[in-house]
């Protein structure tokens, strides 16, 4: 990572997240810089899927870092990217200043003493024709690990150190409960004695009791061997529990990193917003205004060219000619501007394509009722120069052209969320920092503008 000063909240810091961070030589175990995973990148059939899409982050040793985010993001891609057990696309992931994008055979082999993996989900992940000693003691062979008698007591003391007992050396995985499966598989991550660990939602299939158990166990084990981890999890309560910081992902890209505390008590970024207002309240006759987003994150294979948030977000920046449309016809805006896309990259049949190429409508292309109930049935009236807007774009549609609609609302309605990436800007003095434009100054604030919208009877968009 490049060396900077601290910047001054709202300022852009372009190398990517906590970049701006001074750390002292040692504190930086993983640096991760510009990382890209993309499937089917050689295909014929297409764009590739970016699983994950120029990421740049640190991991400090000793800590846990969580990773967060709604299903799909990448977080999962990101973690088994980081261990090897996907080939990045671009990129580079240093390891104690080891760029382990670029080993192979025997080095690989070797690096990989150094970080593992525990997965998710502890059924698939053990053998069930392999006993509990045997799968423990499985890195330690492929290692060349001392002898035979070294490995057993070696998988003997890591049993005893995960909770379990000397006698379920001989024991199968299916002889086991879920929590007890899943030490097995701490055990094995252990066996080698790593310092970077994936916890790849380690916790979600257990019930809450086992859970807290799993989760102190982790706990004790950094302390005792000094481990660093990056915990993907769903669940924001034992993120906040367990990680010392927080990288918040959404479609392949960082939205928000920093301090724990700090950003679940002060979010800054709009999507952080989103997902803190998702968590229950214990109190069941509390009211919560929620943040419910506007349909589903876009396809992986064709990601918005500006902020990848921009088609749900809740603070999006609009163009200054509409800047006086009410919040509420807005969004009826922006749900137009989702109907044509999705139109436009439905999965058409041979018939359909040939009937558009003949300027003749199908079923895709008909978007007078969309009309009818968004604008025309709309509580609020619309300008002249809005509803002319969308004739043009309807005219297209009815013509079979969604392409040419879909690129009209583009240059009709996009404000620089659609057209350029945002910057990662500085959000407060110690590091935390945030992948929106509303930080780079001259625009209304994230908070002012998530309050604004909450204040009226909630905010569901």
């Amino acid at each position: 990572m490049s060396e900077s000063v601290d910047p001054g909240v709202g300022e852009a810091v372009t190398t990517g997240p906590e970049s701006a961070v001074e750390t002292t030589e040692g504190d930086v175990l993983v640096e991760v810089e510009d990382l890209r995973t993309y499937y089917d990148d050689d295909s014929l059939f297409g764009a590739p899927v970016k699983a994950v899409d120029g990421v740049t982050f640190d991991v400090r040793r000793g800590e846990t870092l969580g990773l967060v985010g709604e299903s799909g993001c990448g977080k999962t891609t990101l973690g088994r990217t980081l261990v090897r057990l996907e080939r990045p696309t671009d990129g580079r992931v240093l390891f104690d200043d080891i760029d382990v994008t670029t080993l192979s055979g025997e080095a690989l082999k070797e690096w990989r003493r150094n970080a593992q993996i525990v997965f998710q989900d502890p059924d698939s992940s053990l053998n069930d024709r392999m006993t509990v000693g045997e799968i423990v003691r499985e890195p330690l062979d492929v290692a060349g690990w001392r002898s035979a008698e070294e490995r057993r007591e070696r998988v003997r003391n890591l049993l005893d150190t995960v909770g379990l007992q000397e006698e379920h050396y001989f024991r199968y995985p299916h002889q086991f409960s879920g929590g007890q499966r899943q030490r097995v598989g701490i055990a094995r991550a252990l066996a080698l004695n790593p310092e970077f660990i994936v916890l790849d939602e380690p916790v979600s299939a257990l019930d809450v009791s086992v859970q807290a158990k799993i989760l102190n166990l982790l706990e004790d084990l950094q302390d005792e061997f000094g481990l660093t981890y990056l915990l993907i999890a769903h669940d924001l309560s034992v993120v906040r529990h367990i990680c010392d910081r927080v990288a918040v992902m959404y479609l392949g890209h960082l939205m928000e990193i920093g301090d724990t505390e700090e950003l679940f008590a002060d979010p800054a970024n709009p999507y952080t917003h989103s997902l803190l207002s998702a968590i229950p309240e214990p109190d069941p006759t509390a009211r919560k205004q929620r943040i419910t987003l506007r349909g589903t994150p876009p396809n992986p294979r064709d990601p918005p060219t500006g902020c990848p948030f921009t088609t749900r977000c809740p603070a999006k920046i609009r163009p200054e000619e509409f800047a006086d449309v009410g919040d509420e016809l807005w969004e009826r805006v922006e749900v137009f501007r989702e109907v044509l896309r999705e139109r436009n990259r439905a999965d058409l049949s041979v018939r359909q394509r040939v009937k558009r190429l003949l300027g003749r409508r199908t079923q895709y292309d008909d978007v007078d009722e969309v009309i009818t109930d968004l604008f025309d049935d709309a509580p609020v009236d619309v300008p002249e120069e809005l509803r002319g807007h969308i004739g043009e774009a309807a005219d297209r549609v009815r013509a079979g052209n969604p392409g040419k609609a879909v690129a009209y609302t583009d240059d009709a309605f996009s404000s620089v969320c659609d057209t350029e990436k945002p910057a990662y800007y500085a959000v407060s003095g110690s590091g935390r920092e945030s992948f929106c434009h509303r930080h780079g100054g001259g625009y209304e604030s994230v908070d002012d503008v998530v309050e604004r919208k909450r204040s009226n009877d909630g905010l569901d968009v």
